[in-house]
């Protein structure tokens, strides 16, 4: 999955460990924490294997079990 050529930019996939990355499902929001993920370094595009796209939806549909819930601030901002 990595050291492909970006499909933005010149640059080049590099693996990159990441503390939290969040994802969206139609289900809702999933953090995923300590992952290995594909990040651009030129643009900083990430990109996500197959295998870590399936834990988020067993994830989000109650396949998998999750570790702990956590709240998230939500506003409107003024227009």
């Amino acid at each position: 999955m990595y050291g492909y050529q970006c499909e933005y930019c010149e640059g080049k996939v590099r693996p990159k460990k990441v503390k939290r990355e969040a994802f969206k499902h139609k289900n809702g929001f999933i953090i995923l924490e300590d992952i290995v993920i594909g990040v651009c370094d030129e643009c900083g595009n990430r990109y996500y294997s197959a295998d870590l796209l399936h834990a988020v939806h067993d994830i989000a549909t109650g396949m998998k079990p999750f570790e702990r819930t956590e709240k998230i601030p939500v506003a409107h901002l003024s227009r």
